[in-house]
């Protein structure tokens, strides 16, 4: 709350007041307005619980709470700091110099008033945030580490909001979100990164949420996914299904894998994104990649193009409807590899939505041409870590055996959990099982595993 604290460079009691501030407000005891005028008041060594009471803001009784849990919490920090392993994979030490939850919790961004809408990305991104929500009767909110967090900085008005939005748009883009309520586009900065944009209107006025896209493509090993995914980049032609909730980093990994074939093969990869996040630079590989709505009408005219382009590898940003996944079934079955993204929890989901988007009478035939094409499922979530200082991914993973593809052909993929149970030669594993490694090694806490597993009574710390 104040620049010594922003900086981590204060002394205990202001380290103590500026703790003290923050349970208040998240306990809704007393407003920012409020907690900042009385701050700024205070003298080096006041005490915050003390002035607040005088003002008349909080009583005595809490204070006297919150004194104690603020206590509690400095001794608590200084016991980890004195006892601190380095060789825990979930210790503060393995991951010196990310920025924490805490850290930014505990920055004050009030400077930033009245600066472009770039500049609070730019800082966003240099926080370590995967997202910036820019929002009308509120502070700025980031997401860091999966968790949303409220910046330090006066709410921001309708008029606020609107005007700085109409800043970041051009003229065309201005009157297309005015007519239609909502515009999605890829916001460029340059060398300084890429940031995916919906603009939209709700009923208290125009709104902003940036996804913050890295500015290099990620390896596998940079996103601590395992070895054993790289060999769904050997494939020739087939399916190969990237899967999960909103925000767990689907996009990610499908660059990753993209990006893998273009340093170890010589192919001809064509991409449909809607819209484009990762910029791939042409190392062995061929790359094309297409925005939909700007370089082609729709997902699938873009794949029905794509097969006449000589294309050995198409990857899809998602299959959304019927029409997509068809033509991605076709050119599977024609010889070519596809990788896509689905919006489905786990392997079994993902092979019964391929084939419940058909009309009945056609799921039989389509159950037998997915039986063949499919060659994996990559299922995730993205788990935050115990120490505060990041998040890891949990995989199930799914290679299409013969008796994968006997299940899927008979319709019996409710069978399929005990293959990925059996199957761990093969790489296979379940998510229960990868959320229960990240437990075993200390990385995630036991309520975090149990909130993520598919049996949380599995789950033993």
């Amino acid at each position: 709350m104040t620049d010594d604290t922003k900086e981590g460079t204060a002394d205990r009691p202001s380290s103590e007041a500026a703790m003290f501030g923050r349970i208040a407000l998240k306990n809704q005891l007393v407003g920012e307005a409020d907690l900042r005028r009385v701050m700024s008041s205070l003298t080096r060594g006041s005490d915050l619980g003390k002035a607040l009471v005088a003002e008349g803001l909080i009583s005595a009784k809490h204070a006297e709470a919150i004194s104690q849990k603020v206590s509690q919490r400095l001794e608590g920090q200084s016991t980890a700091a004195s006892a601190g392993d380095a060789g825990s994979q979930a210790g503060t030490t393995a991951r010196a110099g990310v920025i924490s939850v805490d850290d930014v919790q505990r920055m004050d961004f009030t400077s930033m008033v009245g600066k472009p809408l770039i500049e609070y990305l730019r800082k966003a991104r240099e926080l370590g945030c995967s997202d910036f929500h820019f929002q009308v009767d509120s502070a700025p909110l980031v997401r860091l580490h999966g968790h949303l967090i409220r910046w330090k900085h006066p709410v921001l008005s309708a008029e606020d909001t609107a005007r700085t939005i109409e800043e970041m748009l051009d003229e065309k883009q201005w009157i297309d979100l005015q007519q239609e309520q909502d515009l999605d586009y890829c916001l460029d900065d340059g060398d300084r990164g890429r940031y995916r944009t919906n603009c939209f209107k709700q009923r208290k006025g125009f709104e902003a949420v940036f996804r913050i896209i890295p500015t290099k493509v990620p390896s596998l090993e940079d996103l601590h996914l395992p070895e054993v995914l790289s060999q769904f980049t050997q494939y020739n032609q087939g399916i190969v299904l990237v899967t999960g909730p909103a925000g767990c980093g689907k996009s990610a990994t499908l660059a990753a894998i993209v990006e893998r074939i273009n340093q170890q093969r010589h192919d001809h990869i064509v991409t449909v994104e809607d819209p484009i996040e990762y910029i791939f630079t042409p190392a062995g590989c061929n790359i094309n990649q297409r925005h939909v709505h700007h370089h082609t009408e729709s997902n699938y005219s873009a794949l029905r193009s794509a097969m006449r382009a000589d294309p050995d590898v198409i990857m899809v940003g998602e299959m959304r409807d019927v029409e997509t996944i068809s033509m991605a079934i076709t050119a599977a079955e024609t010889g070519h590899l596809v990788l896509a993204t689905l919006h489905t929890t786990n392997a079994i989901r993902s092979i019964d939505r391929l084939i419940d988007v058909f009309p009945p009478r056609e799921q039989e035939q389509v159950r037998a041409m997915v039986s063949e094409s499919m060659r994996g499922v990559i299922s995730q979530q993205l788990l935050p870590r115990k120490d505060g200082t990041g998040v890891e991914p949990a995989l199930e993973i799914m290679f299409t055996t013969p008796a994968v593809g006997n299940l899927i052909r008979e319709g019996k993929t409710y069978q399929l959990a005990s293959v990925l149970q059996t199957g761990r030669k093969q790489g296979m594993i379940t998510m229960d099982d990868s959320i229960r490694n990240l437990l075993r090694k200390g990385i995630v806490t036991l309520e975090t595993a149990r909130f993520h597993a598919e049996d949380p009574s599995a789950m033993q710390g």
